[in-house]
């Protein structure tokens, strides 16, 4: 929201009040409230008439500090309100005896001015994050009357921003205006399915608003030199979150907000999806499963989009007849041949499904304030939508997804979620505002407890479009409605960098594109950058997606790339680990681990698969790759070509190949299969070094795929020879490689 016209000036009928110095200031154990006049207060009379902006200071965590800056005090408090680890288990100090009151929580310090005009600066240790300054806090009142606040946190010089979500438009956010307001725009707009109030700055902090309603965010667009977020009403709160490095950003953020889920090693495999609009049944089913195992193509998943159910039924949870007469039988001949099941589902229910009769009489549905069921035309006749404030609602809804699991289906693709109106009623008296972005929440949240529930903790897993802060819980989440082209491709992974940047450890997205058919090179190209990401999804809208209806080298490409993948799967389940217990996500922008490398800061076409892995999607027809190496010497992971950077550098590569680096010093163990993600990682696992130092010890964690202990290797190089050891774990057998080494 902006509200300036220009530096000087407001805009038209807006009005600001502004802190002008600190009147006093009240601590206590925890932190500090300070009082600050709109004024300066140089007799009592200056008191009267006289707005006091309030601002409290507080520790929600260890190296975090929540700020509340607030008007009137008076507003009914409402809900939903975003679910936050705050404790007070953490030391914190609180010093007002100087010429500034600090509050400090960990190495994270608050420090407000109490001798000159409104000034708090944010520190670690002795080294200046940003800070809120005279022109920063604003309670404003429009035009119309509505009211707002805003925060305008500092730029530094050279300081780039990230996150807001997963958001397709340029990676680094500096310049733009960031609306927090969950929408189906698909991939090709500023709009975003995924809007999460958070961003993260190379400085090694970042800043979460506690809010989920919509959120404005101007980063370095209406000033230049501040980030500015506002939200409407009488108060604001914000967390500003230590680091001192992005990783450590995140992992305190994630810690506040809630890790991702372990997700069951089955879900790393490929999938395989019906497409949406394309005409399937189970001889076309039959017919693509078939197809990839005559073509000794892994398959791990099938995936059932739409149509499984009636037209102009969605969602009632029923098999189409026609085209699906026996699905018991079906999904029991889909599991003898190996295979996991996912079926599409939303939360809206169409007037035809006998689910809206149901749950109009029960009250399951959103309502107006008339009382009458809330609904519209768009998507589905009729439509309704399940009302996941109320628990009898949410135990209705998941009891026929229960049903479903207890016919065979393994997991579930919740689709949709963000087209939730503001005109209703909920059940439990939810601010409408605010239930626009938490209803995804609420909705990916029931599915996946219902699957942990009934298949267990860490085999539980989601494809999911719509998410919101603390929705990073609730994985795996693909991108989106993306089209069938290299640029589509370009903006999904920016989306994708964006999201991790944001907290999210796990992200998808749909293999040569959505929205119209690829031509066998985009698909091609695609298909390397699909099973380079964590998980890995063949899906489609009016076309099939099966390899073969491109052509022969398709087939091929999907071959190659995704026994590659199954034979990393000793390192990705290390990496997915680091996601689940640290909140670092599998996809890493480059920032995320170079971040004192300037260059590292701008880049969004390469990323790094976990920490020793660099990927760099080719996006273009002829092969051509330009991509940019950290220092170091960087090895090819499939030819051992070295490469020394930081340098730029330019590739030409076939199909069946891309830029894959393994970092220096990188030990990266590599599995005893190919042709599946679920088997036992450190048996007769390859511990492969990639251009090792004289002296190096590495310790290499290998996890079980199942609730065994993880087995542990202690790697040595030393004289040009190296030897690994189990020190930790079992493994039938192990050895090690050297590669990157000059003899």
């Amino acid at each position: 929201m902006k509200f300036t016209d220009g530096y000087w000036q407001l805009r038209p009928g807006v009005t600001v009040l502004r802190p002008a110095a600190v009147e006093s200031v009240e601590p206590d154990e925890r932190g500090l409230t300070v009082f600050a006049p709109t004024g300066r207060i140089n007799s009592r009379g200056d008191t009267l008439n006289r707005p006091v902006v309030t601002v409290r200071f507080f520790s929600p965590a260890d190296g975090i500090i929540g700020v509340t800056i607030a008007h009137h005090l008076g507003e009914t408090p409402k809900l939903p309100r975003f679910e936050v680890a705050a404790g007070d288990d953490h030391p914190v100090e609180v010093d007002v005896t100087g010429p500034s009151a600090t509050v400090t929580s960990g190495r994270l310090t608050a420090r407000i001015s109490l001798v000159d005009g409104w000034q708090v600066d944010f520190l670690h240790g002795d080294r200046l994050l940003t800070s809120s300054t005279a022109r920063s806090i604003g309670v404003v009142t429009d035009a119309d009357g509505r009211e707002y606040v805003h925060e305008r946190l500092r730029l530094d010089v050279g300081e780039t921003v990230y996150g807001l979500g997963e958001r397709f438009g340029a990676f680094v956010k500096n310049g733009q205006v960031v609306d927090i307001w969950n929408a189906d725009g698909g991939t090709a707009s500023e709009q975003a399915y995924k809007n999460v109030p958070f961003y993260l700055s190379n400085r090694g902090y970042g800043v979460f608003v506690d809010h989920p309603e919509h959120v404005a965010f101007e980063i370095g667009s209406e000033v230049v030199s501040q980030t500015q977020f506002s939200v409407e009403g009488q108060t604001l709160t914000y967390y500003l979150i230590d680091g001192p490095t992005p990783k450590d950003v995140l992992r305190r953020y994630t810690a506040l907000t809630g890790r991702p889920a372990r997700v069951p090693a089955w879900s790393y495999g490929l999938w395989l999806s019906t497409s949406f609009t394309t005409s399937y049944d189970e001889k076309t089913v039959t017919e693509f499963i078939d197809g990839m195992a005559e073509r000794d193509l892994p398959l791990s998943v099938f995936h059932f989009d739409c149509f499984w159910m009636r037209q102009f039924h969605w969602v009632d949870f029923v098999w189409d007849p026609a085209t699906f007469p026996d699905p018991e039988g079906m999904l029991r001949r889909l599991h003898e041949r190996g295979l996991k099941v996912c079926v599409w589902i939303n939360p809206y229910i169409a007037q035809r499904s006998y689910l809206f009769e149901e749950g109009r009489r029960h009250g399951y549905l959103v309502r107006r304030a008339d009382g009458s069921v809330w609904q519209w035309d768009k998507w589905q006749a009729g439509m309704a939508l399940v009302d996941f404030t109320n628990p009898d609602a949410v135990a209705w809804f998941t009891g026929k997804l229960k049903a479903l699991l207890d016919m065979g289906v393994d997991c579930f693709k919740t689709d949709f979620g963000e087209r939730i109106p503001t005109d209703v009623v909920w059940h439990d008296g939810s601010d409408p505002q605010r239930m626009h972005n938490y209803y995804t929440h609420l909705y990916n949240k029931a599915v996946f407890e219902l699957l942990e529930a009934e298949r267990g903790e860490g085999e539980a897993v989601l494809f999911a479009r719509s998410a919101t802060a603390g929705g990073q819980q609730f994985p795996v989440h693909w991108g989106g409605d993306c089209e069938s082209t290299f640029v589509s491709m370009a903006e999904s992974l920016r989306g994708g960098l964006s999201l991790a940047a944001s907290g999210f450890g796990y992200w998808s997205h749909d293999i040569g594109g959505f929205e119209g058919t690829p031509d066998p090179a985009v698909f091609k190209r695609w298909i390397a950058f699909g099973l380079l990401s964590s998980h890995s999804r063949l899906h489609g809208s009016g076309s099939y997606r099966v390899p073969w209806a491109f052509d022969d080298e398709a087939v091929d490409v999907l071959r190659h790339f995704t026994r590659l993948k199954m034979s990393l799967m000793p390192y990705l389940a290390g990496v997915a680990e680091e996601a689940h217990r640290d909140g670092v996500p599998m996809m890493r922008p480059m920032v995320l681990e170079f971040p004192d490398d300037p260059t590292a800061a701008y880049l969004d076409r390469q990323y790094m698969l976990g920490p020793d892995v660099l990927v760099a999607p080719v996006m273009s027809a002829d092969g051509e790759v330009t991509f940019y190496v950290p220092a170091g010497t960087w090895t090819h992971l499939v030819t051992g070509e070295q490469l020394t950077g930081p340098a730029w550098f330019t590739e030409q590569h076939g199909f069946d190949s891309l830029p894959v680096l393994a970092r220096p010093g990188a030990v990266i163990p590599f599995g005893n299969r190919t042709d599946r993600p679920d088997y036992e990682w450190a048996d007769g696992v390859r511990l492969r070094l990639f251009a090792p130092t004289q002296g190096q010890r590495t310790r290499v964690r290998v996890p079980s795929p199942g609730n065994g202990p993880a087995a542990e290797f202690e790697v040595r190089y030393a004289d040009g020879a190296a030897a690994a050891e189990l020190v930790a774990g079992e493994s039938t057998g192990h050895h090690c490689e050297i590669q990157g080494v000059q003899r």
